[in-house]
């Protein structure tokens, strides 16, 4: 019988998963050491083929590069500027900020149950109805990848507009920018950070855990240096609280109550990296609890550390109209040189960020290379037996990074032909990982979350006001993050994530119907997603003996064990 007939049939070789059974020293807590981690990778039908290096606060710290909370606001600060000013800013961030808590706690609770580098991707096809779990695991999985890569992209180009913008604090004796960029010149610096990204992700792989933690601890140095200096110094006087916490001033076209929604893009954005740590699964420690927990802690600290950003920008704001009519789209640098009155000074606050926004790519394209992987291990991808390779030197998954960086570099062509393709990239980005974020969630909700009884990360009472809240954003965020920032539009303006969105899933459809409806078979396990959920019951001793073992599929997982 083939691998593919096999994973089809659910026909595995014979016999209980060692991880399945019940140990006195590990039921309901966490697991003991990195080989239980990699036992009960196992048993989720996968061979272990990273080394777990990374502990619950390496994870953490990543978790936060991947938002770069105040990078990934000062990126997108534009939005709400345009669509209400300070209103929008601080209190759109604690509206988001709260409802992501739900998603992240959510996510967390199912990951808890199903810790592979394949995410919602592989948690979906586990707890959905036999009937309908390869097709939705499908879609699941093809949002998660698209996601992943369109942020990856959307950060680095962010940070190329960002970085020009940030050297115009610098200008010539008439007023004018002193590098006034034309488009090839913003997409060669594109070009180049993406570059670096890569190689900084490829080739200091084992670094990295030591990146993310010098990560959080030069933003808070960052951010205190920028809140300080700027209240303290406010070259052109400080507005009022009222101000800075009421003032409402849309001035994008659109009625002042859509304005508002459309301005949260910009904490949609900042947030939307969520469930993109758990494509580390398999390079954590203790990937059940340890990943959740993450997830979790991140969401708050981002929350803290997105306040302790903004809240002075808005005591020392310059001109709103001044600052949405920036040809360079990016009003930070402009709002600190306001603020500290001399370019220089503005230049030594815009260091921390220009720093977090090369980190923040490298963390993305990580996850992104992995995600990548792992949706390549089952053959869901085009091209999947180059794709699903690990480069044993590196001991990372190169090949799907190369991947996920040529699409980026290709999509970024797009700014050639529009000057609003950072929104079409940051917007299908948020739209793709919010779907693929939802079905999971929506599917325990419908299978009454008999999968996450158990779980070691338990929302208990609150698991069902989490889902819910969940959901509802996700249902509001899709078309939302479709519309384009202002009105009236023009081709060079008009928001283009929903034609990015509809030609990867054009590709998707294309492949499932001419290769994935007859050979794609999702993950090489149908049965083990319930023994699973019952081992993290107690009951584990409950298991009869004669429970399927999956067995990894050669040539995508490794040999046969």
């Amino acid at each position: 019988m083939s691998t593919t007939a096999a994973k089809a049939s659910g026909s595995y070789a014979a016999g209980p998963p060692d991880i399945l059974r019940p140990r006195s020293h590990d039921l309901g807590g966490e697991v003991a050491s990195a080989s239980d981690g990699d036992d009960l990778l196992n048993a989720l039908g996968y061979k272990a083929e990273l080394a777990r290096t990374r502990s619950t606060w390496h994870v953490a710290f990543m978790s936060f590069v991947l938002a770069s909370i105040p990078y990934g606001l000062a990126t997108t600060l534009y939005y709400p500027l345009q669509n209400g000013g300070p209103v929008v800013v601080i209190w759109g961030w604690v509206i988001i900020s709260a409802i992501i808590l739900c998603v992240a706690a959510s996510l967390g609770e199912i990951t808890s149950v199903y810790p592979t580098a394949g995410g919602v991707y592989y948690q979906t096809f586990m707890i959905a109805p036999a009937k309908y779990r390869r097709v939705s695991a499908y879609i699941c999985g093809w949002a998660y990848v698209v996601g992943n890569i369109t942020i990856t992209l959307a950060v680095n180009f962010g940070t190329a507009l960002f970085f020009v913008a940030c050297v115009n604090v610098f200008q010539n004796e008439d007023g004018s920018d002193i590098w006034q960029a034309e488009t090839y010149q913003i997409f060669l610096v594109f070009l180049a950070i993406t570059l670096l990204c890569n190689a900084i992700s490829a080739l200091g792989n084992k670094i990295l855990p030591l990146l993310d933690t010098f990560a959080i601890v030069w933003t808070f140095v960052g951010l205190i240096c920028i809140l300080v200096t700027i209240l303290v110094v406010a070259k052109e006087g400080r507005h009022s609280g009222a101000y800075a916490f009421g003032h409402f001033e849309p001035t994008s076209g659109w009625p002042k109550g859509w304005a508002f929604c459309v301005g949260l893009l910009h904490a949609g954005y900042a947030t939307s990296s969520t469930g993109m740590i758990i494509s580390m699964c398999e390079e954590v420690q203790r990937p059940a609890t340890q990943v959740p927990k993450a997830m979790v802690i991140t969401i708050v600290i981002n929350a803290i550390g997105g306040l302790v950003f903004m809240i002075p920008l808005m005591f020392v704001l310059p001109d709103i109209a001044m600052l949405v009519a920036l040809p360079s789209g990016q009003p930070v640098p402009t709002i600190l040189k306001s603020a500290v009155g001399s370019s220089v000074g503005a230049i030594c606050l815009l260091i921390p960020l220009m720093v977090l926004g090369i980190l923040c790519g490298t963390a993305c394209t990580t996850a992104a290379s992995r995600c990548t992987w792992a949706f390549a291990r089952d053959g869901a991808i085009p091209g999947a037996r180059w794709w699903k390779e690990v480069h044993t030197g590196l001991d990372l998954p190169l090949n799907a990074m190369m991947l996920s960086m040529v699409i980026q570099i290709l999509l970024g062509v797009i700014y050639f032909g529009s000057s609003a393709a950072f929104n079409a990239f940051s917007g299908v980005g948020v739209i793709c990982l919010t779907i693929s974020y939802a079905v999971p969630i929506a599917v325990s909700m419908i299978e009454k979350r008999k999968h996450v009884i158990g779980a070691k990360f338990p929302l208990g009472k609150f698991g069902w006001f989490c889902n819910i809240i969940a959901l509802a954003w996700s249902f509001f965020a899709v078309p939302l993050f479709c519309m384009p920032a202002y009105i009236p539009v023009s081709a060079g303006t008009v928001n283009y994530a929903p034609v990015v969105f509809v030609g990867f899933t054009s590709v998707s459809l294309a492949w499932y119907i001419t290769w994935g409806h007859k050979n794609y078979a999702g993950p090489p396990t149908e049965q083990v997603g319930e023994d699973v959920a019952t081992m993290n019951t107690g009951a584990a001793s409950a298991i009869p003996g004669d429970v399927k073992k999956p067995v990894p599929v050669e040539g995508s997982l490794g040999k046969k064990d």
